[in-house]
């Protein structure tokens, strides 16, 4: 499940990127991206919780040390990525 919500936050937010570009309304597509970024580390974290469960300690020491650094890494660049168009509207909206 966490490689499709976290598919659909990317689709979602190179949809926001480029309804920007075009001059469209971009806040929905940004909120579909950032709310889905979020469905899926909620879903990467209910996939550990069914291997503590099942007491799977092998799977958890092979994934966990680099799913961490991925989702990091992931979700900053997709709050980054997601703001992007509203940092450029203020910047381009100022006086200074």
């Amino acid at each position: 499940m966490w490689i499709i919500f976290g598919g659909i936050a990317i689709i979602a937010t190179f949809l926001n990127l480029y309804m920007y570009k075009v001059g469209k309304n971009y806040k929905l597509a940004m909120a579909i991206g950032l709310s889905f970024t979020s469905l899926t580390i909620c879903s990467e974290y209910s996939i550990l919780s069914e291997w503590v469960q099942a007491n799977d300690w092998a799977a958890l020491a092979d994934v966990v040390p680099t799913m961490k650094n991925a989702l990091w890494v992931l979700t900053i660049i997709s709050i980054v990525l997601n703001m992007t168009p509203i940092l450029l509207e203020l910047k381009k909206n100022s006086r200074f």
